[in-house]
């Protein structure tokens, strides 16, 4: 919360920048988003991902690793 009690609003990601976060291609972004395995929203034409939703993809990839 900031100070006056407001909630930050979600950053939204580019495909390009989930790319750059997660080290792999466009290609593969598309292709998770295709799968539903990373959650997103379309503005337009574009293609956006919140950093809520690439933390909680890389956080079941983290526990799959680990169990």
């Amino acid at each position: 919360m900031t100070e006056l009690g407001r909630t930050r609003p979600p950053v939204l990601l580019t495909v390009d920048q989930v790319a750059s976060h997660l080290q792999v291609s466009r290609w593969t972004v598309y292709n998770l988003i295709r799968s539903r395995e990373l959650a997103s929203v379309t503005i337009g034409r574009c293609r956006r991902i919140t950093e809520s939703a690439l933390h909680d993809y890389i956080t079941r990839l983290s526990d799959l690793e680990s169990s």
